[in-house]
Parts: structure tokens; sequence; C-alpha cells
């Protein structure tokens, strides 16, 4: 079977939501064009690692370019989105592999999410040459988001990403685990809790 590859270029809408409450989310991607819709799931540390790492990549372009490239130093402000994911939100695959890179020549932020793919090796070296070899087949590899996005919408979605990740719970003062709605064993205070 062919691999299949949700191209956005350049999507209406490109951000990371939530499904569920606090301590029971469920993080995606989610990217528009249209009345397309395409939503994969991931993990809160992957959403966390992309936005801090494409703020990261879009300062160095800014960097190296001495501020030519049409990429803004912050999120516009005009008018965030903070609007929840697009209904019905339904997974076409769990992330597992990502990647960044910036098109000089497009000017242009290429975000790519590939589906997490169990492979069966004998070794660490066996199990290596195999994923290499499973993510360069643009044939038959694992399904693939691929999302070009402008200097400003790729600060916007980095902007709106942290945010939601941040959106959670609150941490404990003492432990900085985060605190649940019905109470939290801090391992500061060995378990103990106060009377109220």
């Amino acid at each position: 079977m062919s691999r299949q590859v949700f191209l956005y270029d350049p999507p209406d809408r490109f951000v990371a939501g939530t499904v569920g409450l606090p301590g029971r989310r469920t993080f995606f991607l989610q990217a528009t064009s249209g009345p397309r819709v395409t939503s994969v799931a991931l993990e809160k540390t992957q959403v966390a690692a992309l936005a801090e790492r494409m703020d990261e990549l879009l300062d160095e372009v800014v960097r190296r370019t001495g501020g030519s490239a049409p990429v803004p130093a912050v999120a516009p402000t005009e008018v965030p989105d903070t609007a929840p994911l697009d209904a019905p939100v339904e997974e076409e695959f769990r992330v597992g592999t990502m990647a960044l890179a910036w098109d000089g020549d497009e000017q242009r932020m290429i975000v790519e999410a590939q589906a997490l793919v169990e492979l069966d090796a004998d070794s660490d070296e066996d199990l290596a040459d195999a994923e290499e070899r499973l993510l360069q087949d643009e044939e038959n590899g694992p399904p693939m988001l691929r999302v070009r996005l402008t200097g400003a919408q790729a600060r916007a979605f980095a902007k709106r990403a942290l945010d939601v990740v941040n959106a959670g719970r609150p941490p404990c003062p003492l432990c900085s685990l985060p605190l649940d709605p019905e109470g939290h064993v801090c391992p500061r205070q060995n378990g103990y809790r106060r009377g109220a």
C-alpha cells in the first residue's frame, strides 16, 4: 500500500489543541484547508518540543538572514487563534516521528509528523537500520502530515501550542507535580495531608 501524505500548502489553519479535561487530555495537531480537516494525536511533550524547536528555528532564520526573512520576532497579536479544534476531531494516526525544516527559497517552515510504527529487530543496530529505511521510503512509508507555514503562521502556532501545554493542571508548589482536583499526595511531604 502506498504512503498516505496529508499535505497542506498552505493551510487555512494549523493548531495544537486538546480534547478532554486537564489530567486526561488528548493532544492533537490539526490542519484545515477549506472543508478538509486532518487531526493527528500526539503526546503533550511532543507538542511542547515542537513549539520550542519551531521558535528556535525561526530565531535562527532571523539571525542568519540578518532580519530580512519574512519572520516576525514574536507571534502576531492582531487576532490570536483561541478557538477550539474543528469538530469532529477524528484521529488519522498517532504521531511517532516529527521533523522541522526551513525552505529558504519559498520562505516557508515545513512541519512533518509521521505515524508511530512498531518495528521488530534482533539488535539495536538492526532496529536503527529498519527505522532509517522506513523513514526514507517515500512510496511505502508510514502515513504523514506535511504542513508548509509562513513565518507568521509558524510563530502563531508555537505560541498557541505552548499556551495549550501550559493550560493543564497547576503544579504543586512543593514538588512541581500536577495537582489533581481531587487532591495530591506530595512526595515532599511524605504523603502527609493537613486537616482543613
